[in-house]
């Protein structure tokens, strides 16, 4: 977009004394006709651009040039460094403290002022997952393909992907790619990738499709629960879905009536993780298969010294 380009070209004159507008056409990958057009717009919007001809020439921004306040809000400023920290947390290189400096350009507002937001997105795997953003991000930018060992429910394996985007969603990190094997865009959890490659192959950038870039589209809730849970259990529900997920019934029980579920066995895994403190009411299958864990874990307690899958 034109603004965009014309916001780069603002912050790249900011960054340093003097560049030459071929070195702005090949950064920005547009023609020198395109700069020429885009520097004449900066000035219009009263922007001091200065341009010297010849051996030692370039572009510049008049000295002593600052960017009128009005640019940043102190809300957007502070909302713009909390978002920069926190990626920092799962960076190796941090770019807040540069920011701040940058915008001390900016008339008005102290950037040292106290922070209301403190955003950490790392996780128990921070130094690990560290390693797999900056290996991730550089084999998006080039195009390389990358190779990875990945863990499910099922097994594992090696899977080779065209990488496209970082997500973080639902407190995880993610990374959408074009699975090879599959021969479909997939969502990948890092925390279950590992081993991960950047090879030297690159791939042609595929259009990926919207549906796939709407990550919620993923996840659409179609098993229901209901269930009765102690009141033992209160706060987990109200941490996980609020306190208006539950009726407190005349017992003291805690009905939930209609709680929505992806994946049915993430529902058995949770339901159980509840143990005693919870009834299910439906789906009758999840009654069932309750049942059934039930009766292996009292098997297992009762038969000590036996391995998980029932061999001695």
């Amino acid at each position: 977009m034109k603004i965009d380009r014309l916001m780069a070209i603002l912050t790249i004159l900011l960054r340093q004394e003097k560049i030459t507008a071929p070195e702005l056409a090949d950064r920005l990958e547009v023609s020198r006709r395109t700069i020429s057009r885009d520097l004449d717009v900066l000035c219009q919007a009263g922007i001091p651009v200065v341009t010297e001809q010849g051996y030692g020439g370039g572009i510049s921004l008049s000295p002593g040039f600052k960017i009128d306040a009005s640019l940043l809000t102190e809300k957007e400023r502070d909302a713009l460094i909390t978002g920069i920290r926190g990626l920092d947390s799962v960076m190796t290189a941090p770019l807040a403290e540069g920011l701040r400096e940058k915008l001390r350009m900016l008339p008005g507002k102290d950037t040292q002022a106290q922070e209301t937001v403190n955003i950490d997105l790392a996780s128990y795997y921070k130094n690990s997952l560290t390693v797999k953003l900056d290996l991730l991000k550089a084999a998006i930018r080039e195009h390389r393909l990358v190779s990875f060992t990945y863990y499910y429910r099922k097994g594992e394996g090696r899977r080779l992907a065209e990488p496209y985007r970082i997500v973080f969603q639902w407190s995880s990190w993610y990374l959408l790619a074009y699975c090879r094997e599959r021969e479909d865009f997939r969502l990948f959890k890092l925390n279950r990738l590992w081993e991960a490659e950047c090879l030297e192959e690159t791939f042609s950038p595929r259009t990926v499709p919207e549906e796939k870039l709407d990550a919620f589209r993923h996840f659409t809730d179609e098993i229901r629960l209901r269930a009765r849970f102690s009141e033992r259990v209160k706060l987990r529900l109200i941490e996980e879905y609020g306190p208006s997920s539950f009726t407190r019934l005349e017992d003291g029980t805690l009905l939930v009536e209609d709680l929505g579920f992806t994946n049915y066995p993430v529902l058995l895994e949770w339901a159980l993780s509840f143990g005693s403190n919870i009834e299910v009411l439906e789906p009758e299958q999840l009654r069932q298969d309750i049942r059934k864990e039930a009766s292996r874990i009292l098997d297992r307690y009762d038969n000590p010294g036996e391995t998980p899958d029932g061999n001695e």
